[in-house]
């Protein structure tokens, strides 16, 4: 789709851009974007950032960071990845999502920058689907003149198109075995891949679940690059969090740490009072979410076998005991087994079911993990829909409950699904006084 500079799209017309742009798939590199940001005059020079590493908990933690940040008086925008049901979602000013004709307008003038840029690639190169999303992004946050922006990286860290932003405060939240094939085969190889995208002299906020070896690596790059390192205070001693679970508790922890450490950096006192503003009114779309009561389903975007372990912990805080219907959806590329070691324990009953995805691992092939790992109850129902239904007609019958999981692009999908013909993000903000996310 051709783009001039000031072409006047739809949302819908920029959301088949950035559909078509799928084929492309994922290519490393941060030349294709400091192209881009030079053709845009370089906005992401225009507003301080806060960039947020590692393998679970960034979206989390990056919302509540700006969240902090926007309590104290600043103009805060935050970036995320993916979304649930709207690419909208991935752009927050002040907490709120871009509207529609300012979304368009942001894509239609990255398209422009795109259409530039690729002129000058090779014949086989070209500027990929989240290249031009995170260039819209930062050129829309310039536009509306934020003070900051907590700003979460896709892929890695050296590589990754977000890294073309100078933060003076970088987040490491943990890191997992996770996109091994181009990240690396262990955690140092991984946390090493991360942190590349540490500014000399930054104030450097850790998790504080990294393992050893994300640690040293953590050590030695602060010490490289003249680094400070900070830690959050411990979760227990912090307000009362919309977002349920041990682990968001962590995160807000986490959150905290990053956004003290940007204040100092600007020179205003963090405020408690602002911290537990923010606290209450800080919730995480597609975690832990209360989406019906009849039977109780709860939705969560656990995609890997840490966040997994993780919302296994924490579905106590979220459901009374009573059997659990499980609606599974994985994609191929993540590790199956281990998340069904953790799940199938905990379950009465399954529905293997696929995510809307080309990488979608197949329903039969999670039935036959399970049936390795010795269950028995498992249904294979290729369209998560069905799979919804047929686990929640059961848990009616039963007394129980729906746990749907595995897969961001599954949440989103059901999610979709149950705002029907309505806008589907009204269900987040409906649900957000009973959703424990």
């Amino acid at each position: 789709m051709y783009s001039s500079k000031d072409t006047i799209w739809t949302e819908a017309q920029a959301e088949r851009q950035l559909r078509s742009l799928e084929l492309f798939g994922m290519r490393f590199g941060l030349d294709r974007m400091r192209r881009m940001m030079t053709v845009l005059g370089s906005p992401e020079r225009r507003f301080d950032a806060v960039h947020v590493l590692g393998t679970n908990g960034k979206s989390s933690t990056t919302r509540m960071t700006a969240a902090i940040l926007q309590q104290h008086g600043l103009r805060t925008g935050a970036y995320l990845s993916p979304h649930l049901v709207s690419y909208r979602e991935r752009v927050l000013i002040d907490g709120r999502e871009l509207d529609s004709e300012a979304f368009a307008a942001a894509i239609a003038r990255a398209s422009w920058a795109a259409e530039r840029v690729n002129r000058t690639l090779a014949e086989d190169d070209h500027v990929t689907q989240f290249e031009l999303l995170t260039a819209a992004a930062l050129w829309e946050m310039a536009r509306q003149e934020l003070d900051v922006a907590v700003v979460e990286a896709g892929l890695g860290g050296r590589y990754d198109a977000t890294s073309v932003i100078q933060a003076p405060v970088a987040v490491l939240t943990n890191v997992g075995l996770e996109h091994t094939r181009w990240l690396g085969p262990t955690i140092r190889d991984i946390a090493e891949e991360k942190l590349a995208a540490v500014q000399p002299q930054a104030v450097l906020a850790l998790g504080d679940e990294l393992a050893a070896p994300a640690l040293a690596v953590a050590e030695r790059v602060a010490r490289e690059r003249e680094a400070r390192i900070v830690r959050p205070l411990n979760a227990l001693v912090l307000p009362k969090l919309l977002a349920r679970g041990a682990f968001q508790r962590r995160n807000f922890a986490l959150a905290r740490c990053a956004a003290d450490a940007y204040l100092r950096h600007a020179g205003i006192p963090l405020s408690e009072a602002a911290v537990e503003r923010a606290a209450a009114t800080t919730d995480i779309p597609g975690r832990l979410q209360l989406v019906a009561q009849d039977p109780p389903t709860v939705f969560d975007g656990a995609h890997n076998p840490d966040a997994v372990a993780a919302l296994v912990r924490s579905l106590p805080d979220v459901l009374t005991p009573a059997p659990l219907a499980l609606v599974l959806g994985v994609l191929e590329d993540k590790d199956a087994a281990s998340m069904l070691a953790a799940l199938l324990p905990v379950s009465a009953r399954a529905w293997f079911t696929a995510p809307p995805s080309g990488r979608a691992l197949s329903p039969a092939a999670l039935q036959s993990l399970a049936r390795q790992l010795g269950f028995d109850a498992g249904v294979s129902e290729p369209k998560p829909a069905r799979a919804l239904e047929q686990a929640q007609s059961w848990a009616r019958e039963h007394a129980g409950s729906v746990l749907a999981t595995g897969s961001v692009y599954l949440v989103g999908d059901l999610l979709g699904g149950l705002a029907g013909s309505a806008d589907p993000r009204q269900l987040l903000d409906a649900g957000s006084e009973s959703s424990v996310r």
